[in-house]
């Protein structure tokens, strides 16, 4: 509940002050801007870090006291802007990494960037500003991007300045000085949930991450991105169950729904609940990191390895309150255990399988951390994304690659230019 929070671990397997030079991952946590922090068990970078490389988490300001925009602080602020400040701290992060990794045995010169959720939404604007040029060389993201998507488009400043001056006005706060002077409490409480996120601010984005890269004045790096098969289980549709399924659609749809509909019919329940879920997942995740993808694939030329985690951790029954763990899917989330090889760390029901593909996971993410491209010895073989028939390689008890099925992304962008 505290400003004061900018703190980082580092996970290493060098000798404090020996002259070695490893490669760095720089871990930035999921939690909608609004929860979460780096010292997750989850998160831990001991495994990682036996494998030869470095591992970074971090703190930085979530929610109002990350990402308040407000008049009143674009006077105080030299390039006239304001929000976007937990990107900031991410920036000043990178900086200080640059600065001081060498110390702990890193390379400022092989910093890849990564991230889940939230995370990997601002790994995605990092790309983009201007700001963090040269400060990493890859970038991985995980379950988010910092993109349009059907149920959600980016703010702009102003936008985001007036839902700040209605939030001020809430709290009694008239002035920089007044929001200045409230109890860190008092701002967090008054904002409970993902209220307040990243925005396109005119200094740390001048423009959306589309256009920068469109433009391609982004970080040009070697890109892993993907996302979970059943993203809509545990980040829905927003809207349902609370009103009908048809209504929602339509409310986010409008003349084009029908086509929505299709895809996603509604029927008895359970279809119901299938459709609702897999709509809500391919809405709110799916199609801004495709999005992401098919950006740097078109206007980059970095490389690109494109994953969907399949595997339905086997959780323990309440592990989602009511809804029933049966029914979880390969959850949001659920990949990070595995990519980070901590499966020990989760009260989950773990088997041989599950071993195996945090094997590979693992092997996959510190091959691209190191050279910025997966593939490496002992592992099976990851084609770019870039190849023919844009290969995306699907995590499960079987792993294997297969062609790209991206329709209802493109559907997805075509009702949105349409609306």
């Amino acid at each position: 509940v505290s400003e004061d929070c900018l703190y980082l671990n580092v996970w290493t397997p060098a000798q404090i002050g020996s002259s070695v030079r490893l490669p760095v991952m720089f871990w930035i946590h999921g939690g909608g801007f609004a929860a979460g922090h780096g010292a997750e068990p989850r998160y831990s970078g001991s495994k990682l870090a036996t494998h030869g490389i470095l591992v970074v988490t971090m703190n930085y300001r979530l929610n109002a006291l990350g990402f308040l925009a407000h008049p009143a602080l674009a006077e105080d602020n030299p390039h006239g802007a304001s929000g976007n400040w937990g990107l900031l701290d991410l920036i000043a992060a990178l900086e200080w990494i640059r600065r001081n990794i060498s110390a702990f045995g890193g390379d400022p010169a092989a910093i890849t960037i990564a991230g889940e959720s939230a995370g990997a939404a601002a790994v995605s604007a990092l790309m983009a500003s201007p700001l963090a040029k040269g400060l990493f060389a890859g970038a991985i993201a995980q379950s988010g991007a910092f993109f349009d998507a059907p149920v959600r488009k980016l703010e702009n400043r102003d936008q985001a300045e007036r839902a700040g001056v209605a939030f001020a006005n809430r709290l009694g706060a008239m002035s920089a000085a007044d929001m200045r002077k409230l109890p860190a409490p008092v701002i967090v409480e008054a904002a409970p949930g993902p209220m307040f996120r990243p925005i396109i601010d005119g200094h740390v984005l001048p423009a959306s991450p589309a256009t920068l890269i469109f433009e391609r004045r982004h970080s040009d790096v070697p890109l892993l991105a993907g996302w979970n098969k059943d993203e809509g289980f545990n980040l829905g549709l927003v809207g349902w169950p609370e009103r009908p399924y048809e209504a929602v659609v339509r409310d986010l749809f409008g003349t084009n729904a029908e086509a929505v509909l299709q895809r996603y019919p509604a029927g008895d329940p359970p279809t119901t609940t299938a459709s609702a879920r897999a709509l809500g997942g391919d809405a709110r995740i799916g199609h801004a990191m495709w999005s992401c993808v098919q950006a740097q694939k078109m206007h980059g030329t970095g490389d690109i390895f494109r994953f969907r985690f399949e595997r339905a951790p086997l959780t323990p029954d309440g592990w989602f309150g009511d809804a029933s763990s049966n029914e979880a899917g390969a959850f949001h989330s659920g990949e990070i255990p595995y990519v980070f090889d901590t499966l020990d760390a989760m009260p989950w029901r773990i088997d041989k399988n599950d071993h195996q593909i945090a094997r590979l996971a693992s092997g996959f993410w510190v091959n691209f951390v190191k050279h910025g491209n997966p593939n490496g010895s002992g592992l099976p073989l990851w084609p770019s994304h870039r190849s023919a028939d844009s290969p995306v390689l699907h995590f499960d008890a079987a792993s294997s690659v297969r062609t790209a099925d991206d329709g209802v992304y493109e559907l997805f962008s075509k009702l949105m230019i349409l609306k």
